[in-house]
């Protein structure tokens, strides 16, 4: 099977979100997906298949070293930038200035131009935190409450809650307690106060077998549909991934109401893949 790892989310070489794409994938058993995703031990390995709606043009599976998502956004930009370049041909809405992605979460569009960006679906879980998951986040920050300018549910798929911090310096001094977090996923944002970067983000996900993913789709989505056009301008571009020595850069962009997550994609590894 035909294999590509794309980076994301960086326009400097190496310095994004990698993530496995396994094309052509029918035939594929969920354990030899589940393998192949531990064995890459990327945030995320994907696998190509054929779509079951016909709106779509594809159908991914997304999976972590831990398991399986209905959705994550770094994967969705990287599996159509390999899609695309295999000589995927857009149908599935008419446009070929669209893609439509099929997933766990069900259809995500997908934009051409400057750079792809897909469409922030909507959230699974929104609405204020209680007081018993905002002490747990306190534990797993290692943070006192009056840090924490507001948290909220913003949960696309992976989980995430979100959590305000005062600004971008807060938010890279983080240094959590791992064993203190269970099912928690947290998503921390802070904003610069000037520049051009609106914000610093970062995501900490160790229930997925990865203490902190280097630059995340998923999360900046639900963060846009949090605090674009109110903490936040309606269209910015945030960093990710400074603390890993990554370069991420999200580009979040509010268009008739619909927030749309876009960046740079660059396939830096071509080849075929074996799984029996």
């Amino acid at each position: 099977m035909r294999f590509s790892q794309v980076d994301v989310f960086s326009a400097q070489p190496l310095r994004g979100n990698p993530v496995a794409v396994v094309h052509d994938a029918d035939g594929v058993t969920d354990d030899q997906m589940a393998a192949f995703a531990r064995w890459t031990n990327l945030s995320e390995t994907t696998f190509l298949l054929p779509p079951t709606d016909p709106a779509a043009d594809y159908r991914l599976r997304i999976w972590t070293p831990g398991g399986e998502l209905p959705f994550a956004g770094h994967p969705t930009l990287g599996s159509a930038h390999a899609w695309l370049e295999a000589g995927g041909v857009p149908a599935g809405d008419g446009s070929p200035d669209s893609v439509v992605q099929e997933c766990g979460a069900g259809l995500v569009r997908i934009r051409r131009a400057d750079r792809l960006s897909f469409a922030a679906p909507p959230l699974m879980r929104s609405g204020p935190v209680d007081a018993s998951d905002l002490a747990g986040i306190c534990r797993a920050l290692r943070l006192p409450e009056s840090a924490i300018l507001e948290t909220a549910w913003i949960d696309n798929g992976p989980g995430w809650v979100g959590v305000l911090l005062e600004d971008a310096a807060a938010v890279l001094a983080v240094e959590p307690d791992w064993t203190a977090f269970g099912d928690l996923k947290i998503g921390v944002v802070g904003p610069y106060a000037d520049g051009p970067l609106a914000a610093e983000l970062r995501a900490f996900c160790p229930g997925y077998g990865m203490p902190e993913d280097p630059v995340t789709g998923s999360l900046n989505a639900g963060v846009g549909q949090w605090l674009a056009g109110t903490r936040l301008p309606s269209s910015y571009v945030a960093s990710q991934g400074t603390a890993l020595g990554r370069a991420g850069r999200v580009h979040v962009d509010t268009v008739d109401g619909q927030v749309w997550v876009g960046g740079d994609t660059r396939t830096t590894i071509t080849g075929t893949v074996s799984l029996d």
